[in-house]
């Protein structure tokens, strides 16, 4: 229960302070943090919650994380299930907490998007359906190649959620143009039911993508890299 805790609180606050910059923060007038402070944001909640809940759960707060975890050889695939039903949960918590906050301002509306992820009409930069499956698959695939690098025996101890917090910065910046950036199903999954129609047609992608790109980058390093 103290893993599966872990795994909630630390989705909840990679929702509510990457999502929650986006919907309150990116924009605002004058001071408005733009897609740099949204990606930084996405980056900080997981190097945070990685040093805060890491030592208990491992801190993958992504279902991708956790197949890809599995399929590299570092975690039970006994244990994907439940890691993934609260990790979503979590991710709807804070979504929900975000729903609240945002809410609160008189003309906020979902329509907006609410961060959720897109493709075609509902991307960002316009980019079709297949532009964003190449985008997501690769960029959890790397994801994962730096998560398992990072994490790999002959690394200093102490350092990984760094190197993965940035890097998530760094996808963040390559990708929000191209689906706001998803790489975490369970992170898709906590806006777009907020916002439905769209959002919730669109969700198969990111889950398909993140998924399939997680069990690559874990194959790649487990064939390629991996020096444990």
């Amino acid at each position: 229960m103290k893993a599966l805790s872990a795994e909630f609180f630390g989705t909840f606050w990679l929702v509510l302070g990457g999502c929650g910059s986006a919907v309150l923060a990116a924009a605002f007038p004058g001071v408005g943090i733009g897609l740099l402070g949204v990606s930084l944001a996405f980056g900080l909640t997981v190097l945070t919650m990685a040093y805060t809940v890491g030592g208990i759960s491992g801190g993958h707060f992504n279902p991708a994380v956790t197949v890809g975890l599995a399929t590299g050889g570092r975690f039970s695939w006994n244990k994907v299930p439940s890691y993934v039903v609260a990790q979503v949960l979590g991710g709807i918590a804070g979504a929900l907490v975000l729903y609240l906050i945002a809410s609160g301002k008189a003309d906020f509306s979902t329509a907006s998007g609410f961060a959720s992820n897109g493709y075609g009409e509902h991307s960002p930069g316009g980019y079709t359906m297949l532009a964003a499956l190449i985008s997501e698959v690769v960029m959890t695939a790397f994801f994962l190649v730096i998560i398992l690098g990072a994490t790999s025996k002959g690394v200093p101890a102490g350092f990984a959620p760094i190197a993965i917090g940035l890097a998530l910065t760094l996808i963040h910046l390559i990708s929000i143009p191209v689906t706001n950036t998803s790489v975490n199903p369970a992170r898709s999954t906590a806006v777009a039911v907020f916002v439905g129609g769209w959002a919730v047609q669109q969700l198969w992608l990111f889950w398909l993508a993140p998924i399939v790109g997680g069990i690559i980058g874990a194959g790649v390093h487990k064939a390629l890299l991996n020096d444990d």
